[in-house]
């Protein structure tokens, strides 16, 4: 009979899950590229880049989002292995 998974587990795969999505999103934001302008057209109408940062000038979006995506795994096999230590 299996036993239902406990609430920490829960927990470490609920902030891992959060982790992966914004170090993805932050990822792909460090990747696109900067709108392009066909003639006097500009392809995204109004585009234009935010200056926000979400970390420090020192460490580009995208290597930080792959920090986020390797921590999500990480909490991620922690807590399958309590999930599986408490069985």
């Amino acid at each position: 009979m299996n036993r239902p998974v406990p609430r920490r587990a829960t927990v470490l795969y609920a902030i891992s899950a959060t982790c992966a999505a914004i170090g993805t999103l932050l990822w792909v934001r460090g990747q696109t590229a900067p709108p392009r302008v066909y003639g006097s057209f500009l392809a995204a109408d109004g585009y234009t880049s935010s200056a926000w940062r979400v970390w420090s000038p020192a460490v580009p979006e995208e290597r930080f989002g792959l920090y986020l995506v390797a921590a999500g795994l990480v909490l991620a096999v922690a807590a399958s292995l309590f999930s599986i230590r408490r069985d």
